[in-house]
């Protein structure tokens, strides 16, 4: 009888009653234990995609730096120059004519990409106009999958489609936490 005692006792709250039944003399330690469950996961479900537009704006704003200070880049031949990487996918990639008109001007087409890069990293990162930056780095990803990283075989060693295809969640969601878009929305909710 000890035994079956000791068991009860195991299982019920103060009072007598089940534990976590929330009942009278109970504790509801299960029912408390899962609402917070349910509250960690409503935040974690927040803030689900930050480190994806950290990771993003981060990535977007170095690219676009480390264009902007490596001298060769912007030339229009050369080793490692945007002009000779254009020249160098012409035939292998899956729009020519877009690769040809970067090449009408590759200098002008290497800092437009550097600075767009730039601009869609900040916006990313601060969460400013955070859905068009999401689609201006969507874009940029786009035009270099199909160019640059067209020829990549197996395809999914091309990194331009990944990067595209992260871009896709910020485009839809937005930038929902910890962004100026949300501060301003706020702000105009209270006015």
């Amino acid at each position: 009888m000890t035994g079956q005692a000791d068991r009860t006792s195991d299982t019920s709250g103060p009072g007598g009653g089940p534990a976590g039944s929330g009942g009278p003399g109970g504790t509801g330690r299960v029912a408390r234990w899962r609402a917070a469950l349910d509250k960690g996961r409503a935040v974690a479900s927040r803030y689900a995609l930050l480190p994806l537009r950290v990771f993003l704006g981060v990535t977007f704003v170095y690219a676009g730096l480390d264009k902007l200070t490596d001298p060769g880049f912007f030339a229009d031949s050369g080793s490692g120059s945007i002009g000779e990487t254009m020249r160098g996918v012409r035939d292998s990639s899956a729009i020519p004519a877009l690769v040809d008109l970067a090449l009408n001007n590759p200098t002008g087409f290497g800092y437009a990409i550097a600075f767009g890069e730039i601009a869609v990293g900040i916006g990313t990162l601060l969460g400013f106009f955070a859905r068009l930056a999401a689609l201006g780095g969507a874009l940029i990803s786009l035009s270099l999958w199909l160019t640059v990283s067209w020829q990549v075989n197996p395809y999914y060693l091309g990194n331009d489609l990944a990067y595209l295809m992260s871009w896709l969640p910020l485009v839809l969601a937005g930038a929902s936490v910890l962004s100026v878009d949300r501060f301003l929305a706020e702000r105009r909710r209270i006015r």
